[in-house]
């Protein structure tokens, strides 16, 4: 299953790396499939939910094939480490939290192909947890969630993900939700028209019969820039 590496910065005004330079010069590692950098929008974008104030100050996504293969970018000096070294513009080990996930993709009926340099627009989610009964939970939520969210209008990308144990050598500390989900558009307007929608209302009554969990469920809308991607 595809595994998916969350660098999540430190709320501030400027993320701890040249995101743009990682971007750019992130290319040769093995099993590595796509790196996508996330930063904040300032500007309400959910009629629901304000702006938060302590958003990330930016979120990679760094995909690879297996967890073998990101273990192994995952190593002291290994190319993730040396990646990050080369365009940080902070060291300190609390710049970034990491989480490994599980990755699940979906394929909305609006969705278009992606090229290195696309921007497009995500909303990313967060469940904490931790749930009273995790096998009950994923169950409601793989079951009745992704379906809802396929409704999106506009919709073009959705991918959910869980938690998995993995190792890894960076200095960071380990975040620990429970599930992610991400919705995708082209701009903040079409996920703004999306959020507005009467798709968002059953959505939250879904969320409202999810089985009991504890924990916060952020919600930051970034700006989203696609960087490497796998040969075909």
């Amino acid at each position: 299953m595809p595994v998916c590496l969350f660098l999540t910065g430190a709320c501030g005004a400027e993320p701890p790396v040249d995101v743009h330079a990682l971007l750019r010069g992130t290319k040769e590692i093995d099993g590595f499939c796509q790196l996508v950098a996330h930063l904040p929008i300032a500007k309400a974008v959910d009629p629901r939910i304000a702006p938060d104030q302590q958003a990330p100050s930016c979120i990679l996504q760094w995909y690879f094939n297996d967890l073998a293969t990101l273990e192994a970018a995952l190593v002291a000096d290994g190319a993730i480490d040396r990646a990050l070294r080369g365009v940080a513009l902070a060291t300190d080990a609390h710049a970034f939290s990491q989480q490994t996930m599980a990755v699940q993709t979906f394929a909305p009926p609006q969705r278009t192909a992606l090229h290195d340099g696309m921007e497009r627009c995500s909303y990313m989610v967060g469940y904490e947890g931790p749930a009273e009964d995790f096998n009950a939970w994923l169950a409601h939520y793989l079951t009745h969630h992704p379906p809802l969210m396929l409704q999106l209008p506009a919709l073009r990308e959705l991918e959910l993900y869980t938690h998995v144990e993995s190792r890894s050598a960076l200095p960071f500390s380990r975040a620990a939700l429970m599930q992610r989900n991400k919705v995708v558009f082209d701009d903040p307007v079409a996920l703004a028209g999306a959020l507005a929608s009467p798709v968002r209302d059953a959505m939250r009554r879904d969320f409202q019969a999810l089985p009991p969990y504890s924990g916060a469920t952020p919600h930051y809308p970034m700006r989203s820039i696609y960087g490497k991607f796998a040969a075909p």
